[in-house]
């Protein structure tokens, strides 16, 4: 599966705890992540992460843009409610993205979690049906 982790500043060192708790399930995935949040996982990890640019640069709208191509399968984004983003509407653009294509989301460290644990289990195996035939993973 193809999976995009965003974190935002006050939620990076979070990130890296999730995935390096988490490596061993997603090792078996195709990782994409934001700028320093991509830089951060590889080197806590030995996961490989294709990066994208920073997320107030276009990080998130690139993510986005695969979204709407239907060629991400799942979003974990550790966003900061309570601080202000000055690229705000990019982030509430992929959010509704997400919504409007049916990726599993997760804004916060409950939910990601589970849908790690979820992807271990099966339980979002219903995109790789979706995508039977499809040329995957991206080809970046």
């Amino acid at each position: 599966m193809n999976i995009a982790l965003i974190a935002h500043d006050r939620k990076k060192d979070l990130m890296v705890k999730l995935v390096t708790a988490y490596e061993v399930i997603l090792k078996d995935h195709q990782l994409y992540a934001t700028g320093t949040t991509g830089t951060r996982i590889m080197e806590a990890t030995q996961l490989q992460v294709h990066r994208f640019k920073s997320g107030p640069l276009g990080g998130d709208q690139q993510i986005g843009a695969l979204i709407s191509e239907d060629k991400m399968d799942m979003v974990i984004f550790l966003r900061d409610p309570l601080a202000a983003q000055p690229h705000e509407p990019d982030v509430n653009a992929l959010i509704r993205l997400s919504d409007v294509y049916e990726i599993p989301l997760a804004t916060n460290i409950g939910t990601a979690e589970i849908l790690i644990r979820g992807l271990q289990e099966g339980l979002a195996d219903f995109r790789e049906i979706v995508h039977e035939g499809d040329n995957r993973p991206l080809a970046l």
